[in-house]
């Protein structure tokens, strides 16, 4: 990790953090990435495209593969495909969706803190 002046004066530098938060946001964004990922990392391996299908609820095919592909082409989400008959195709986090854990977890902590600050009803479970 970076150590970063948050309080930085230099407005060049503040656009240039506010680009990359852009560019992260613009990564994830979408209705179903951030569940996917989230249940590539749960599954602690690989899924098979019925395995994801099923723990995403709600998504229909056409969107979760959508959703995979925007994945996979961000470099988030790695495909392998093995030649059986029917073919047999997995999804897992590649390097740099590993990487997102750290970040993930970083925004559920934030999530709750905010559901406590502003007295929300709904409560963390363990």
């Amino acid at each position: 990790m970076v150590d970063r002046d948050w309080r930085c004066e230099d407005p060049k530098q503040q656009l240039f953090w506010a680009a990359a938060t852009s560019e992260a946001l613009r990564v994830l964004e979408g209705k179903w990435k951030i569940v996917i990922i989230f249940q590539l990392f749960a599954a602690k391996g690989c899924l098979r495209f019925s395995e994801l299908e099923r723990r995403v609820e709600g998504v229909n095919q056409k969107m979760l593969i959508q959703q995979l592909k925007q994945l996979e082409k961000d470099g988030i989400v790695s495909r392998t495909v093995y030649p059986h008959v029917p073919p047999k195709v997995e999804y897992a986090l590649s390097e740099m969706g590993l990487a997102l854990g750290p970040s993930i977890e970083a925004l559920v902590d934030w999530t709750f803190m905010r559901r406590a600050e502003l007295g929300d009803a709904r409560q963390e479970q363990a």
